[in-house]
């Protein structure tokens, strides 16, 4: 069965991971201002030319905090220092591990919204991720009417308006975190493939319409790390189980 667990104890030595696991790290990137210019040292030249292009130097710093914090996360799972961690993408961004003996096996996602950023990682299996600041003046009917399903466009529509805001988000988060497990980014038409989406009710993929079949093959599931933020994550397969932790300075 199932167990998503979700601690706030910081642990000082990360746990094993189990194959049919999936470990959840959140961050607070203001709190990692000061390792900056560490991080930034053990970023590749790719990833400094992306830091050095943001106009704004919080956007900046939140870069290298992210992708540093994804290096130090990393490295204690293939046993090996940050510098010599190497990624390589798919033709819509998505990062994988390269050249690493462990690297058949594990797979990663990592997202970031406003300060705040998710990694997950597991063994074997793809897996995908989103958090997304909560903005209470979204236009949650306009987008949900330009780019979700039939589907779950009634069921916005049809939340009391203090469940919308979140039923939004629900909707986006899941939506986006199944197309990152895929590798496909947002090049799938949002509008093909529903999710749930009504707050308390559990996350789940109702349908998509290239593929029946692939409701069988995925589950998503609502991660709960703080009142400002919505986040997901889908996995291939059943997980057995799923925790969810802030990672530690």
């Amino acid at each position: 069965m199932l167990s998503l667990v979700k601690t706030d104890k910081l642990e000082p030595e990360l746990p094993d991971l189990r194959e049919g696991e999936v470990h959840v790290w959140y961050a607070a990137l203001d709190r990692y201002a000061s390792f900056t210019q560490q991080y930034y040292r053990t970023l590749s030249a790719d990833e400094q030319s992306r830091a050095e292009r943001f106009r704004f130097e919080r956007d900046k710093n939140h870069f290298i905090a992210a992708r540093g914090l994804l290096r130090e996360i990393l490295r204690h799972y293939l046993h090996t220092t940050p510098e010599e961690i190497s990624f390589c993408y798919n033709p819509q961004g998505k990062p994988a591990l390269q050249n690493h003996p462990d690297n058949q096996n594990l797979m990663f996602n990592v997202s970031h919204s406003h300060g705040m950023a998710l990694y997950a990682i597991t063994q074997k299996k793809n897996i995908g991720i989103d958090v997304e600041q909560i903005r209470n003046d979204v236009e949650a009917d306009k987008i949900a009417t330009r780019f979700f399903s039939e589907q779950e466009a009634s069921i916005l529509y049809s939340l009391p308006i203090h469940l919308k805001t979140r039923g939004f988000y629900n909707c986006w988060t899941r939506k986006e975190a199944y197309l990152k497990a895929r590798g496909e980014g947002l090049m799938t038409p949002l509008s093909k493939f529903s999710v749930s989406l009504t707050p308390g009710k559990p996350a789940a993929l109702i349908n998509c319409q290239w593929d029946p079949d692939e409701t069988s093959r995925w589950t998503l599931h609502e991660l709960n790390v703080d009142h400002r933020y919505i986040a997901a994550l889908a996995v291939e397969g059943i997980p057995a189980n799923i925790t969810c932790r802030p990672w530690r300075i």
